[in-house]
């Protein structure tokens, strides 16, 4: 089953979630409320709501409660991406002009800064105190992950560990606590809540591994935004970090890495086409497709008898062989 047809079967919930966001992001100040609409229309794959909704069935659900929780963590990933765009530059995100490029730098801040308040906002009615935990340390550790790309950009000396450890953060933690908050919120069993966080962590390291891995080999139609812009903006990624293991590929993309404010289109598209013909993508497709086998594994240790064991399955499905 396709990702589209998962959404189709809970488009109730879904919908109940973007009527909720629509709300929230209508704030009383002009440029705020429209910055928050621009962002809800540039879409998204809504993956953290759907993990929410997706958890919530291994215990008894409440729609409100869960509501709540997918929204505030869809806000806190909206507002991170905001963010994002004002340290990376980035004109264009889904297809789309960022905040930043519509206004400036100041007003996709205090932007992100809005919804990162709102999402907490949200959150606070819900009585369950692990909950406000959790999801403040998420916090804590995605802006530790922001603060060290910052620091580590056009660094190119960076090893994998490294790596790892950043879209950890960024990226796979926020995916494991949705799944750990969606069962939390519906009063599972604690083992279960467990299992389904490491679900969302391995799925969540897959998932940004694939992003990376199509910044090489994908269009900017396919991405949204330009093809290679990680790289180009000074980020390292796993499959030029892969590339760098044979010392004559290093040595050679070294050449024009160190002086990457020098180049022009024509070297970065001779970087890229070096570091696609390497072998670093299919070594990093490789490890791409061993936290896909992990997060397989966590879900044959959940119960069986739930019908959101099969779609956990299909989420799995769709993001090892995603193409955007």
């Amino acid at each position: 089953m396709s990702l589209a047809g998962i959404y189709r079967q809970f488009k109730p919930d879904l919908n109940r979630i973007e009527k909720r966001l629509e709300v929230i992001v209508s704030a009383d100040q002009p440029i705020l409320k429209k910055a928050g609409n621009q962002l809800l229309r540039a879409g998204g794959k809504r993956i953290r709501p759907v993990f929410v909704l997706l958890a919530s069935q291994f215990g008894q659900a409440k729609p409100g409660v869960v509501t709540k929780v997918a929204v505030s963590l869809e806000l806190i990933h909206m507002a991170s991406l905001v963010h994002d765009d004002v340290i990376d530059d980035a004109d264009l995100r889904r297809g789309k002009k960022t905040v930043k490029a519509e206004w400036d730098n100041r007003i996709a801040m205090y932007t992100g800064d809005f919804m990162f308040a709102r999402a907490q906002e949200e959150m606070a009615s819900l009585e369950v105190k692990a909950a406000h935990q959790v999801l403040s340390n998420a916090i804590h550790e995605m802006t530790l992950g922001e603060i060290i790309q910052i620091r580590d950009q056009y660094n190119w000396h960076q090893n994998l560990r490294s790596y790892l450890l950043r879209i950890k953060r960024k990226t796979a933690l926020l995916m494991a606590v949705s799944c750990y908050l969606g069962a939390k919120a519906a009063e599972a069993d604690e083992t279960i809540c467990r299992h389904l966080y490491y679900f969302g962590y391995f799925m969540g390291m897959s998932f940004q591994i694939t992003d990376d891995i199509l910044d090489f080999v994908g269009t900017e139609k396919q991405l949204g935004k330009p093809a290679a812009s990680d790289i180009r903006q000074g980020n390292l990624t796993l499959p030029t970090i892969m590339a760098f293991e044979d010392p004559e590929m290093k040595e050679q993309l070294f050449g024009y890495l160190l002086r990457s404010d020098e180049l022009d289109n024509e070297e970065w598209n001779k970087v890229v086409q070096l570091i696609r013909g390497s072998g670093g993508i299919e070594k990093a497709q490789a490890l791409s497709d061993r936290y896909l086998k992990k997060a397989y594994q966590v879900i044959d240790q959940l119960p069986q008898d739930r019908k959101a064991v099969e779609h956990l399955k299909e989420i799995a499905d769709y993001i090892g062989t995603r193409k955007y």
